[in-house]
């Protein structure tokens, strides 16, 4: 329970809260499991709750016309989606599936609508975690424009890295759990441009590619490709 307490406490929704109000918070909580590969909800389906990651990972990905996906983001613990169909009860504009196995922490709205009332202070969290992925969006929107594939693919790799990576005596290991399918998706590529770019970086001594994950070796060089 302290680690679940500690996982929510950084999650915008709480971050306002003192003691009391989270704890009345958390009562309201509906445990959620999903096993690798299962969704959570689809693109399209109403919305009625938001969700706090508590262990694993969560993709964000939408469906093209022709089939296509496009993975919009990877989640980890911590990290909260949902939230915008408390503010816009529409349709969810992405479906979520588990990448790895999953516990999430739900909250409906019809629950969090008054309690948001009575602490308004958890609205501007909200909105300030919206404009956060807003500003994310714009920075990809810019990315497909402006960089290369590499660059991209620099990019995602250093984001990963910031929320998933744990430092290890040979450089920083980044399990990001993804498939070369999904990698490529994340960063608008084919795969075998984005396999490219990952074998010229290790060619280089930047990184060393394992099974799902990646470990960075020269994060300096990463970053300035990134530019």
């Amino acid at each position: 329970m302290d680690e679940t307490n500690e996982v929510l406490s950084r999650a915008p929704l709480f971050e306002a809260l003192d003691e009391d109000g989270a704890a009345a918070l958390r009562a309201s909580i509906t445990e959620v499991r999903l096993g690798r590969g299962q969704t959570l909800f689809s693109e399209g389906e109403e919305g009625d709750r938001l969700y706090v990651i508590l262990s694993g990972k969560v993709k964000l990905t939408r469906t093209a016309v022709d089939g296509r996906e496009n993975l919009l983001s990877v989640l980890g613990p911590g990290e909260m989606f949902g939230e915008l169909s408390l503010f816009d009860p529409g349709p969810r504009t992405a479906s979520a599936v588990a990448v790895t196995d999953t516990v999430l922490a739900g909250l409906g709205h019809d629950d969090l609508r008054p309690f948001i009332a009575q602490q308004p202070e958890v609205a501007v969290h909200l909105l300030k975690s919206l404009a956060t992925r807003l500003r994310r969006t714009n920075d990809v929107m810019a990315d497909l424009v402006f960089t290369d594939v590499p660059g991209r693919v620099a990019k995602a790799l250093l984001d990963l890295a910031e929320r998933f990576g744990k430092e290890g005596e040979d450089g920083l290991h980044v399990h990001h759990d993804l498939t070369q399918e999904e990698l490529a998706q994340l960063v608008g590529a084919s795969r075998e441009t984005v396999n490219k770019a990952l074998a010229e970086f290790a060619l280089r001594g930047w990184l060393r590619i394992e099974a799902k994950a990646v470990v960075l070796l020269d994060i300096e060089r990463m970053r300035r490709r990134a530019r």
